[in-house]
């Protein structure tokens, strides 16, 4: 087995330094190897893998904040939103393809508990209660333009109105970019909000904010303090309620048995350039897997465009969250991503 895993490796180092003439190979970079095919599974077998590192976040079997503040945090952590122990790092599995016109991005990471619901509901046969859990996911963020020396996700993006009360952590967590006139390209893939339906959100980040590539909200929370408008209430709390069942029929309405469910969010299929990023995912034995796939060049003016051969590739970011909407691990070293031309 370790005789054949040396060769396979020796043998894709070889092509690497073919097409580079012998040059130095840089190895803090993820490579693509030009494929005929749409990648399958002894094709990323055979694939140059990238360990990054995300550092920070919190770990879904952790308990997380106890007294802290922001200037504790922010030296403490590489993350723009935080627990209150630094963990250990978490290894991310990177290995890419490139076909004429796609490219192919498989991340695979262990997580000890499979979150792939998101403040879903539980009929207990009396009343809707939420369960309060929430979804794993990961963003990559692209330096797109290449104006940003050092790039990190860490580096890139700041956290407005930041705040943390002893266990209980409050905050409008929009996350945005320090540099005015400057944006960034952004897959979001979330466990319980994109998988199901085969894509990661295709998003951009200014200063102002996240944008979708194509406006809209493809994501309302199935609340009545939120979607039928009761301010009296406080969303996904105790006097909460979801507006429609599983069958997307009203909830209060007709016969759930006790065990019932309803989702925490009504989800719309995107369109246009939100859908640009195609996403098959499943978790198997304590790890994500997930691959992505989208055109070299969209054509869509906040989409990063892949170019085989470029010698400095596109620099990247990546953060991953686990059970958890704010804190999340992000890494902090120089990545790149390189197609190395056939």
């Amino acid at each position: 087995m370790y005789r054949l895993l040396f060769i396979t490796v020796l043998l894709a180092t070889g092509t690497l330094l073919s097409v580079s003439g012998c040059r130095e190979i840089p190895a803090d970079r993820t490579y693509a190897l030009w494929l005929g095919h749409v990648p399958a599974v002894a094709d990323w077998n055979r694939a140059l893998p990238r360990e990054v590192y995300v550092r920070g976040g919190r770990p879904h079997k952790l308990r997380s904040f106890t007294d802290i503040d922001e200037d504790t945090v922010h030296s403490s952590t590489a993350s723009c939103h935080h627990g209150s122990r630094v963990p250990e790092p978490v290894p991310v599995d990177i290995r890419a393809f490139y076909t004429d016109s796609d490219i192919f991005l498989r991340l695979s990471w262990e997580d000890a508990t499979r979150d792939q619901t998101m403040l879903d509901w539980l009929f207990d046969g009396e009343e809707w209660q939420n369960t309060g859990h929430l979804e794993d996911g990961f963003g990559l963020l692209w330096d797109a333009k290449g104006q940003f020396n050092n790039f990190s996700c860490a580096y890139a993006c700041h956290i407005n109105d930041f705040g943390v009360n002893k266990d209980s952590f409050h905050a409008s967590n929009k996350m945005r970019l320090v540099r005015e006139n400057s944006w960034l390209d952004l897959w979001n893939w979330k466990a319980a909000r994109t998988a199901a339906l085969g894509y990661a959100d295709d998003r951009y980040l200014d200063a102002e904010g996240m944008h979708g590539d194509t406006p809209g909200e493809l994501f309302t929370a199935n609340s009545k303090a939120g979607l039928a408008g009761r301010d009296d209430i406080r969303p996904f709390g105790e006097s909460d309620g979801p507006v429609y069942d599983s069958e997307h029929l009203p909830a209060d309405e007709g016969f759930h048995p006790p065990g019932s469910r309803a989702p925490g969010y009504l989800v719309k299929r995107p369109l246009g350039g939100r859908a640009d990023v195609l996403a098959v995912s499943h978790y198997e034995q304590g790890r994500w897997i997930v691959m992505l796939q989208r055109a070299l060049h969209t054509g869509n003016p906040h989409d990063v465009v892949f170019v085989p051969g470029d010698e400095r590739g596109v620099a990247f970011g990546l953060a991953l969250m686990d059970h958890s909407q704010f804190e999340h691990y992000a890494s902090n070293t120089v990545e790149r991503l390189v197609l190395i031309r056939q």
